[in-house]
């Protein structure tokens, strides 16, 4: 019955594969399956080898993790590009539920106890209209059943892009870029930050760094893919 009435909907107001933009089939959602099974996954070796290079010296992120690996040119740079700039909210909510149904046994035995999407400049924010990682939060909050706010960290300057930068450059552009609306929430709490792509973690590792010095237990972070340059 519930593929009848998918096949019913589609065919008044079809929907389309985020990456590839064809139609999709009554059983595929968001992304269609020949896209999603080109996406390369993070291997647990890569993401051992990523911790250790972007996180481990500065010993603020207790650990993190990625479902997917960035590359350019592919269905996975399309489906995010989908849904920054073409306001489709529902590929935030299917990619956070996927990082929730990948990783709920490690997810569980982190214990966290609010996740915190990274925040946008409020001028990025007003151009593009809302933060895609929020959406990525709010989908894996519906599959663990945690709780989540953007309401706690926000960014204090329109930071420069990021794309040319490498590694020491990001950690200087985002230094002071943070500061916390509250500290109620985070008191000796479990934070998981989220993000859609962690290149080098110079944005994750700040935002670690705010949510330490005011208080909070450990931080993590995750995201839906990790990369070497964007």
């Amino acid at each position: 019955m519930k593929k009848f009435c998918v096949s019913l909907f589609d065919f008044f107001l079809p929907r389309f594969c985020a990456a590839c933009k064809l139609k999709l089939g009554p059983s595929e959602s968001v992304v269609c399956m020949n896209c999603f099974s080109e996406i390369k996954l993070a291997e647990p070796e890569r993401l051992r080898e990523e911790y250790a290079r972007k996180f481990q010296q500065r010993k603020i992120i207790t650990d993190f993790i990625s479902l997917f690996v960035f590359e350019k040119e592919k269905a996975l740079q399309h489906i995010i590009h989908s849904l920054k700039y073409e306001n489709r909210f529902n590929i935030g909510l299917f990619l956070g539920s996927e990082l929730g149904k990948n990783f709920h046994d490690l997810f569980t035995g982190w214990q966290i106890d609010l996740i915190i999407p990274v925040p946008l400049h409020r001028l990025k924010k007003a151009e593009r209209g809302f933060n895609q990682a929020t959406y990525i939060a709010k989908g894996l909050s519906r599959e663990l059943k945690i709780k989540y706010s953007s309401q706690v960290i926000k960014r204090n300057r329109y930071t420069e892009s990021q794309t040319t930068l490498d590694m020491h450059e990001r950690e200087m552009n985002m230094s002071g870029a943070f500061s916390l609306k509250s500290t109620s929430m985070i008191k000796n709490k479990s934070i998981l930050l989220i993000d859609d792509v962690i290149t080098t973690g110079a944005t994750i590792t700040e935002c670690g760094k705010v949510l330490i010095e005011s208080g909070a237990k450990k931080v993590y972070a995750a995201s839906v893919a990790i990369a070497d340059q964007i």
